[in-house]
């Protein structure tokens, strides 16, 4: 069965408009990437080298705080990478049906959400430990 798709002709200013939409798509993937990479790097600091630096230094801690931060920040980094490759694909259809992929205002307060929460978890857990 052939291929129903129509061959669509660009002009020269639309073939570079859309080199430079895709570029910048693969920019913002790879800034989701790092944002992941960087969560997960939180994850392993939080969740267990400052609990082991604690009892290093023979100060009591309770570990399941930092735990419980670790592996929030091990699920927002997970959920940034997902997302990141989720979208990229998105844009990659839009882009080859001309039409745009807006940023669903839902993901943006998920994300934004569980980074404050994070956050605060954080910053209670380094207090309450002082």
């Amino acid at each position: 069965m052939a291929d129903e798709r129509e061959t669509v002709v660009l002009e020269p200013a639309e073939v570079d408009a859309t080199r430079r939409t895709r570029l910048a798509a693969e920019r913002t993937f790879l800034a989701w990437s790092r944002n992941g990479l960087t969560a997960l790097a939180a994850s392993l600091a939080a969740g267990k080298l400052a609990p082991d630096l604690a009892q290093r230094k023979n100060l009591h801690v309770d570990r399941w705080p930092y735990l419980i931060v670790g592996v929030g920040f091990a699920a927002l980094g997970l959920a940034f990478m997902a997302f990141g490759y989720l979208r990229q694909r998105a844009i990659e259809r839009a882009l080859d049906e001309g039409r745009f992929a807006r940023l669903e205002p839902t993901v943006s307060l998920v994300l934004t959400g569980l980074g404050l929460l994070l956050g605060i978890i954080t910053l209670v857990a380094v207090i309450v430990e002082a």
